[in-house]
């Protein structure tokens, strides 16, 4: 019997399906609403500006059933971003897992943000070994209990994390240290595919260190375990501290940061984002706003006296610098205005090259 044309690919899939012992490995995208692939559920960094860089649509963040690493130097607020992300998970009726390799938690600045350590898991753990038999032993129990349950695991630090062997060893010097790249990426290689299906985001923080002989146009710095977690994440985030947040006393209450998209399997790669993490509260998002509205230029008016128009009612709201925030807090119909005409500008719509469109054309032609 002759198979039609466009049913072969049906075909081809379910006899791939079949050789698979049961599994479906073999899917037809945009029609089996079940692929892996498919980014169903995303979790908030505590800024919506980075959100829409990294996932590259409205009200996104890092994806669910995927890998993400945040990476920087000391300071620049990568595990206030995770306790940001625990916090988004908690809210939305999730569970958050904190695997705590570096034994340093702040339980006054997790309330701040909005994070119930009571509700989540904590982990005092630094071997990578037991780190992802941990993570393996999270996925199966959710897998096997409740799969629509949203479930964040944060691994803080990869850096801080050690080996069985190492433990064991005295504080001499030991020659080539590559236990830890090996089994980080024997692990990752496993984990990739048990997450994939599930909704759950895998998060791990790294310490950036100089490249040693890096070449002048050269990235100068690199991370520690080996490369595997660079192949196997979706997204890189690199955080950098661009400056310091003074009250009118002089005294610093908070850091500016800069967030760059270094890879992504989301979006679009080398988006940034610029947000002040303040000491007291986290993620300032609100004040952030303000520059992205400056930089699409959707203020009128004059620097000392700006001006938003309502495209609804086309009201002009008169306002300062300093009062952007209470505008945008005193109206959440008007704030949601806001935030949709800051993520039309920055979400990058996809086009066909014009290679594609000939293409199709040439196949619409009659023969």
């Amino acid at each position: 019997m002759s198979i039609k044309k466009d049913d072969l690919a049906q075909v081809i899939a379910d006899n791939l399906n079949k050789l698979s012992d049961g599994e479906k490995i073999a899917f037809r995208l945009g029609i089996d609403r079940d692929a892996p692939t498919l980014f169903t559920d995303f979790i908030s960094t505590g800024s919506s500006i980075l959100d829409i860089a990294v996932s590259n649509r409205k009200y996104g963040g890092i994806a669910c059933g995927r890998i993400s690493e945040l990476q920087s130097l000391e300071a620049a607020g990568k595990s206030l971003i995770c306790a940001h992300m625990m916090a988004d998970c908690q809210r939305r009726g999730g569970i958050a897992v904190l695997i705590d390799t570096e034994t340093a938690v702040n339980y006054d600045f997790f309330d701040a943000v909005g994070l119930d350590m009571t509700k989540g898991i904590y982990v005092n753990e630094n071997r990578v070994e037991k780190i992802f038999e941990f993570i393996e032993s999270v996925i199966e129990t959710v897998r096997n209990s409740d799969k629509k349950k949203l479930v964040v695991v944060v691994v803080d630090s990869l850096a801080a994390a050690t080996t069985e062997v190492e433990m064991e060893s005295d504080h001499g010097k030991d020659g080539y240290a590559t236990g830890k790249a090996i089994i980080i990426g024997k692990a990752l290689r496993k984990i990739t595919k048990l997450i994939g299906d599930q909704k759950i985001a895998l998060v791990f923080t790294n310490q950036l260190r100089q490249k040693m002989n890096a070449m002048p146009f050269q990235d100068p710095y690199t991370t520690g375990g080996g490369m595997a977690m660079r192949f196997h994440a979706s997204t890189i985030i690199r955080l950098a501290q661009v400056g310091m947040v003074k009250d009118s006393n002089k005294e610093v209450i908070g850091v500016k940061c800069k967030a760059t998209v270094k890879k992504n399997r989301l979006g679009p790669p080398h988006r940034t984002a610029e947000f002040e993490i303040l000491f007291d509260r986290g993620i300032d998002d609100y004040s952030s706003w303000y520059d992205v509205m400056k930089h699409y230029e959707m203020f009128g008016g004059n620097p000392k006296a700006l001006t938003w128009t309502n495209p609804e009612t086309t009201e002009v709201i008169k306002f300062t610098k300093s009062t952007f925030v209470e505008m945008l807090l005193s109206d959440k119909k008007q704030r949601d205005i806001i935030y949709n005409q800051i993520a039309d500008a920055k979400i990058m719509q996809y086009t066909k090259s014009d290679k594609l469109i000939e293409y199709e054309d040439a196949l619409t032609e009659p023969v």
